[in-house]
């Protein structure tokens, strides 16, 4: 008889992008599964068992590009006068406060639960020493980083040369990496708002210590035109000629590509994300033919600014936007299958939070990173191919359990490592003394 720290019993189980099998146990030791089995078909003495019945679990959803710093702008980015940025996100930012901060971090840990993600990538902002304390405690996956830029006009409270912000970065990577589940990333917050000292430091500290580096890439023309006026090629070839391109760097959005840039893509082995609702503004990539070059993308929400932290939604919105864009016209109503989705999903996600190979299968010897998703529910009742149903029809309500590394962070919708009273009290008193409420 084995023994194991959590078995999970007589469940459903969508091993990967997809498969999905039934009566299968699966068992958990040391943050890591241990084996995924027929029922009762191995023994094993478990410190904890679950019923896994009307269960399906599934690997953990992955939000490759989000923003802690503006889970409070909720309701005031729709509809507002371009260039977002600069009208609503950078002033709001830069008042930010380590109070704002914890509570935004707060927020967004409880949304990510309660909707089912499991791992994310933070693109970076002020005060993150205070995210990554309520991270740590939340038990997610977070992969953080600083707001990094050194332009002239910005607002004097985020205004900072180039070695300052690194010298930022390196303490955020100093304090944090490695502590709990978390990694540090260095960021170049957008390559417009960075000199190519900045940039080339960035790089260097990255480097040495093997760290990965992200950064807002192509995600609309005007960003590229800035470059290509600014230094005379478009943005992945400037960063290649910076010698900053490598497998460690995640370029968010990649949008708008050329196909030098799509081969450097692939070249490198550069990993990258597309963030549906939020790019819907600004331009339709063209992933089918990512994909035929082997380069898998994963999806993130941009923050709660961009329509809230679902990723169930993002994935919808992305197969409508591919069908009617590339599917519809060349007569392929398959362009993006569920499949393929998941994959993206899964696959793209483990690439964004370098858990490539450990992240986004339920198989032996991969991070016990899953959630329980209720089947016993009318939407996904009946069913006449269930991988299809998830994907149509499960909305972030249907989440009922979160396990990461092993730990159980939520159980029957009940979030075990926060006090989610607390913070939606807490909530609720930022909406009535900012007058929202």
């Amino acid at each position: 008889m084995g023994t194991c720290d959590l078995l999970i019993e007589n469940t459903t189980v969508m091993t990967d992008y997809e498969t999905i099998k039934t009566g299968m146990d699966i068992a958990v030791k040391d943050g890591k599964i241990l084996a995924v089995t027929e029922h009762q078909a191995e023994a094993f003495e478990a410190a904890q068992v679950l019923d896994g019945r009307d269960r399906l679990y599934m690997p953990g959803l992955t939000d490759s590009h989000m923003h802690t710093g503006q889970q409070l702008l909720k309701g005031l980015v729709l509809d507002a006068k371009p260039i977002i940025w600069t009208r609503v996100m950078l002033p709001f930012e830069s008042t930010l406060t380590p109070e704002k901060m914890r509570l935004s971090a707060e927020i967004a840990a409880l949304e990510m639960m309660k909707s089912g993600t499991t791992a994310f990538v933070d693109a970076g902002s002020y005060y993150m020493d205070e995210a990554a304390a309520v991270y740590e405690t939340s038990g997610l996956r977070g992969r953080l980083s600083c707001s990094t830029m050194d332009e002239e006009g910005l607002p004097a409270s985020i205004a900072m040369d180039a070695e300052t912000a690194v010298r930022h970065m390196d303490t955020l990577y100093d304090n944090w990496n490695g502590r709990g589940r978390m990694q540090v990333y260095y960021s170049l917050r957008a390559l417009n708002s960075c000199s190519d000292r900045l940039v080339s430091l960035t790089a260097e500290h990255a480097a040495e210590r093997n760290a990965m580096l992200q950064a807002h890439m192509n995600e609309y023309q005007g960003e590229i035109d800035g470059i290509l006026k600014r230094n005379g090629v478009r943005p992945y070839v400037y960063l290649e000629q910076m010698g900053v391109l490598s497998d460690r760097f995640l370029g968010a959005h990649s949008l708008i590509l050329s196909e030098e840039e799509k081969e450097l893509i692939r070249e490198y082995g550069i990993k990258i994300c597309h963030c549906p609702f939020s790019n819907c503004g600004k331009a339709v990539p063209d992933t089918p033919d990512l994909l035929n070059r082997g380069i898998v993308p994963g999806f993130g929400s941009d923050g709660a600014a961009h329509g809230g932290l679902s990723l169930w939604n993002e994935m919808r919105i992305f197969r409508s936007v591919m069908n009617i864009y590339h599917g519809v016209p060349n007569r392929n109503p398959k362009v993006m299958p569920a499949e393929v989705l998941f994959r993206m999903m899964f696959e793209g996600g483990a690439g964004a939070v370098n858990e490539t190979g450990s992240c986004g299968r339920i198989e032996a010897g991969w991070n016990a990173d899953l959630i329980g998703i209720r089947l016993d529910d009318a939407c996904l009742i009946p069913s006449g191919n269930l991988l299809h149903t998830v994907f149509e029809c499960v909305g972030s309500g249907d989440v009922q359990d979160m396990i990461v590394g092993g730990e159980i962070l939520m159980r029957n919708r009940e979030v075990k490592v926060l006090d989610e009273e607390r913070i939606l009290y807490e909530a609720k008193e930022y909406m009535k003394k900012e007058g929202i409420l």
